[in-house]
């Protein structure tokens, strides 16, 4: 695993993370048979919107994502994984792919990155498997008639994210984000799933974990404030905690200054595009967001930044440029990682 070399960067320069891999599959306007390919062309069920599937059936888009990423400057790319559990297939039926896309999404991204890193050898390029928080919540009802009832247990989350996570070292991972945190109980069993396969399998895997601030109330869906988020998962040994999603960059600001200075980790952060509009777009140019990010680097809250959703090669390109000219935050001594 490539710990110590990421760690390593870290002390040198803020790191670029990837922008939103959905922005850039629709720009491919895949149709309903595009997302079949003809591995899954009788499905018995539609699976156009099946974003991770199309690791198997159309990789060299997710290749040439990836790609257009690296050359706008990022040093980490995210996995097409988002949505790769068994959890999140089932709305597809596809649960029993879960193993095969992950280890595919993981094989796609680490071949372009080593493609990048032969090129540029002092700028080393990443892959972070990314796990996302399902479509199920731990810690509250879906039923506001029964507050007590669960849709889904801890540890059936942990077995699914154990499955995806296996999978994403499989196949080559740098890093495993567990990101868009909206419920901490989602996040711990992902987290302790991890820990368990370190254990199993005596390997080191640096962990970065990204949450989501849902509103203005500074809270996550779960409730928790952004310091309460932190401490929740800061008893792991983790490379970075931050925020993602959810929040432009212009909002998310006050989130981080509280982890920044509360934190011996790493802070990463990936804002939107800004907020959506009507139609659920987002408008916001890469000058725009690279502008508010600034203020990021004035304060030296971050050592990772990145884009979610709406964000293109374009925005990570206008980041990348501004981000040259700061410093790092300090990265306090670590006494756990």
């Amino acid at each position: 695993m490539s710990k110590n070399n990421i760690q390593e960067e870290l002390k040198k320069r803020i790191l670029i993370l990837d922008g939103a891999m959905g922005t850039m599959l629709q720009r491919y306007k895949f149709t309903e048979e595009d997302f079949r390919g003809e591995r899954f062309k009788d499905w018995p069920t539609p699976v156009q919107g099946n974003n991770d599937m199309l690791s198997i059936t159309q990789p060299d888009a997710i290749a040439q994502v990836h790609a257009k990423y690296f050359e706008a400057g990022a040093d980490i790319v995210e996995t097409n994984t988002f949505s790769g559990t068994t959890i999140a297939m089932a709305d597809y039926g596809m649960e029993e792919f879960v193993y095969e896309l992950n280890f595919e999404s993981a094989k796609i991204a680490k071949k372009v990155a080593l493609e990048f890193t032969a090129l540029e050898p002092e700028k080393p390029r990443f892959v972070a498997g990314a796990i996302g928080p399902t479509n199920k919540t731990a810690s509250m009802s879906p039923d506001v008639n029964d507050p007590g009832f669960r849709a889904i247990s801890f540890d059936e989350l942990r077995i699914a994210y154990k499955q995806q996570a296996k999978a994403l070292i499989d196949g080559g991972v740098d890093i495993l984000l567990v990101e868009t945190v909206f419920d901490t109980l989602n996040a711990k069993a992902a987290l302790f799933a991890i820990e368990e396969i370190k254990e199993e399998r005596n390997i080191e895997i640096p962990v970065m974990v990204s949450g989501t601030i849902t509103d203005a109330s500074g809270r996550t869906l779960s409730g928790q404030t952004a310091e309460a988020f932190l401490i929740s998962v800061g008893h792991l040994p983790l490379l970075s905690v931050g925020f993602n999603c959810a929040l432009g960059a212009k909002q998310l600001t006050p989130y981080l200054e509280v982890v920044s200075g509360k934190s011996n980790f790493a802070i990463s952060a990936y804002p939107n595009a800004g907020l959506p509009n009507a139609f659920g777009e987002y408008d916001e140019t890469p000058e725009e967001m690279a502008a508010q990010i600034k203020e990021y680097l004035d304060k030296q809250l971050i050592n990772i930044i990145g884009g979610c959703c709406g964000t293109t090669p374009e925005h990570i390109s206008a980041i990348a440029q501004l981000v040259k000219e700061y410093k790092p935050r300090p990265l306090p001594q670590a006494t756990n990682a």
